[in-house]
């Protein structure tokens, strides 16, 4: 018993030992980190002429000079912190000379040497700025260690790097290879850092594309989005009947995206396509063309198996003025099981928004939706009771 206690009072005391230990060490870690912001601050207010110095002469045909004297370590910090700062703001000359005065201050070589620390957060914190410093130099290193570490948020870190700093196409290819083989589904996020590169974006983008990996090419294909790509349009034209599913359908949505002119053969084809994905992409994007001509396609299509495609049929149908909401009518009155569900409720939630149209053209076209309501079914939509389209309801008409 007597031995019980004294143990008890062993491991009680160990513990208050373990949590006076954790609170007296955060609250060092707190009092430097305050220590270090506020010499921070007190760095960029002595700097502060120097750096409107550089600003007022970024344009001006004169050699940039660096900070006099010799900065500590701490005051080395703020000045290279503005200077990536300025890296991501300017562009052409002006960027090239703050890069200049980056390796004069010897920054890139300090965080090249940085990267082979023991401590994995300044091997992190100095990959983030290398690329913030478009240091081309460092990519070999950058790659070596994204290589050598498992995914997490520090990969991205480092990726980025690389995509900043890179000056060959081969290196955003191998950097890219990398993120993908992680098997996570981060080709968005893959896209994402790749749009930092400062390489001639068409002329990435047309190699890409044409890469034997689909991976990188639906990288490729979700990284155009917002980019205006001429060249690789032909391209696109041969992605859309590629037989991977994912870049099949990414490049079906690019490519009407771009407003084509689309024959019947091809809605037909896209429609019918064995991926629901593309179904999906393409089923979304004939209402915001006005395809009157797939009318029959989309109607058809609220019979899918899949969910996503016959709720974007029923919304681009609702969009494709009378003829289209007639056929959701239809579908609804006669139609049976998901398919009439589907209607009932794109019918409900286009009553229920078109009714707060202001401009004269909307307030007659849902007049006139109202009008073909009552003549299908004879009642004001507020008295109907409705539910989302695949989860039952009472759609009594």
């Amino acid at each position: 018993m007597f031995s019980n206690l004294t143990m008890a009072y062993i491991f009680i005391a160990i513990c208050l030992g373990l949590i006076t230990i954790g609170i007296i060490s955060l609250f060092r870690m707190k009092y430097k980190h305050n220590a270090e912001q506020k010499e921070f601050e007190l760095g960029r207010h002595k700097f502060n002429d120097y750096f409107v110095y550089v600003q007022s002469h970024l344009h001006d045909d004169i050699t940039l000079e660096l900070p006099p004297g010799k900065l500590t370590r701490s005051e080395r910090r703020v000045v290279q912190t503005k200077f990536i700062e300025w890296i991501d703001q300017f562009k052409g000359e002006a960027r090239d000379k703050v890069l200049r005065l980056c390796r004069e201050a010897g920054y890139v070589e300090e965080d090249i040497r940085a990267l082979s620390s023991v401590r994995k957060g300044r091997r992190i914190a100095a990959a983030y700025r290398l690329g913030g410093m478009r240091a081309e130099e460092a990519v070999p290193q950058l790659q070596h260690l994204l290589n050598r570490m498992s995914y997490g948020p520090m990969t991205i870190i480092i990726a980025r790097a690389i995509a900043k700093s890179a000056d060959q196409t081969q290196q955003i290819r191998e950097m890219l290879t990398r993120m993908l083989s992680y098997d996570k589904g981060i080709h968005h996020m893959a896209a994402d850092i790749l749009v930092e590169t400062r390489l001639d974006s068409a002329s990435l983008m047309r190699k890409l594309l044409d890469d034997s990996d689909p991976g990188l090419v639906k990288v490729a294909l979700v990284a155009m989005w917002g980019q205006a790509v001429p060249a690789a349009v032909p391209t696109l034209d041969r992605l859309v009947g590629s037989e991977e599913k994912d870049v099949r359908a990414e490049a079906v949505k690019l490519y009407l995206s771009s407003n084509p002119a689309l024959e019947d053969d091809t809605i037909t084809q896209l429609m019918t396509d064995h991926a629901w994905e593309v179904r999906v992409v393409t089923a979304k994007a004939l209402g915001r063309l006005h395809a009157a001509g797939s009318i029959p396609l989309l109607t058809e299509a609220l019979k899918d198996d899949n969910w996503h495609v016959r709720n974007h049929s029923a919304e681009s149908l609702a969009m494709l003025g009378e003829q289209g909401f007639e056929m959701l009518c239809q579908a609804a009155l006669t139609g049976t099981g998901p398919a009439r569900e589907t209607a009932l409720y794109r019918i409900e939630r286009t009553m229920a928004n078109e009714g707060d149209h202001e401009a004269v053209e909307q307030m007659v076209a849902f007049n006139k939706k109202k009008l073909m309501y009552d003549h299908y079914f004879g009642i004001q939509p507020s008295k109907r009771i409705g539910k989302v389209a695949g989860v039952g309801g009472d759609y009594t008409a």
